[in-house]
């Protein structure tokens, strides 16, 4: 039987705002990468120079991956001009040079209060475009992740983007707790068979459609066992990214500390052991 192994990676700042102990907790928990948002409370897109030389000497002091640049590109109103996420790609760009990692994780815009969803699609169509061509000429890979109350918030919704879009630098991020979170009921079956063609990343967290309450992986009604079997069976071979979001969350991240942080960590290693994929 052949071994099927993922790289566990995670975000570091849900863990502590200093990238030292970020690190630290992780190795601990078996990851051999970090998901990059912030360092000593800083935005990744926001870091000087200096403090993201002085991070990329942290990482690369403790042998360290990255696994992906996740930034804040596209989590704003739709209403926001196109250069002011462009440019904010080109910072995350070079982060994600300097850092070693092709990924930069990106959202396709929020909308005003009463706003229809279907009317702001031309609008975010023409932003994701703009976006890819920067990511093509840099030689990236964006990652859309599928967050609540964006355009690309359900399944058909995310297809649509990476479809209408056709740039090899737009993939899909695969996130179960936020199809919950926006009423997908059932999103391996809702939803996988579509997206998996254009899955290129895992973020690992699941959610209880009840109350809308994050938790473990296995522990809701994100179908993450299904899910996961499912990336078994077709040869996926990527990134598994923690997001636990355990004792806070807001529009703009979360956080769990170094003690949820581990237990998220341990009910995903129970599911990948119970079908036999190897977290290195």
């Amino acid at each position: 039987m052949t071994t099927v192994t993922w790289t566990l990676s995670g975000f570091g700042d849900e863990i502590d705002p200093d990238p030292a102990i970020q690190t630290a907790a992780l190795q601990a928990l078996g990851a051999h990468a970090i998901e990059v948002r912030s360092a000593w409370g800083v935005n990744i897109v926001d870091l000087v120079d200096e403090r993201l030389d002085r991070l990329a000497g942290v990482l690369t002091e403790r042998g360290m991956g990255v696994s992906a640049i996740a930034s804040p590109v596209g989590k704003v109103d739709v209403s926001l001009p196109v250069d002011h996420e462009v440019e904010r790609l080109r910072r995350a760009a070079a982060a994600a040079h300097r850092l070693g990692t092709r990924y930069i994780r990106l959202f396709s815009f929020f909308r005003g209060d009463g706003v229809a969803v279907e009317s702001i699609r031309d609008d975010v169509l023409v932003r994701m475009r703009a976006l890819a061509d920067v990511a093509e000429a840099e030689d990236l890979v964006l990652l859309h992740e599928n967050e609540k109350d964006i355009y690309g918030d359900t399944p058909e919704r995310c297809l649509d983007l990476v479809e209408s879009v056709g740039s090899p630098a737009l993939r899909l991020a695969w996130d179960s707790a936020n199809f919950v979170q926006v009423g997908v009921a059932h999103p391996f079956d809702d939803g996988y068979a579509a997206l998996r063609p254009h899955l290129e990343y895992l973020q690992v967290k699941d959610a209880l459609t009840a109350t809308g309450e994050v938790v473990p992986a296995g522990e809701g009604d994100g179908q993450v066992l299904q899910t996961l079997t499912a990336l078994r069976d077709d040869g996926y071979s990527g990134f598994a990214s923690l997001e636990p979001h355990l004792t806070d969350a807001s529009a703009l991240g979360g956080f769990s500390g170094p003690d949820a942080f581990g237990r998220a960590a341990r009910a995903f290693r129970t599911l990948t052991d119970r079908i036999g994929v190897t977290l290195a």
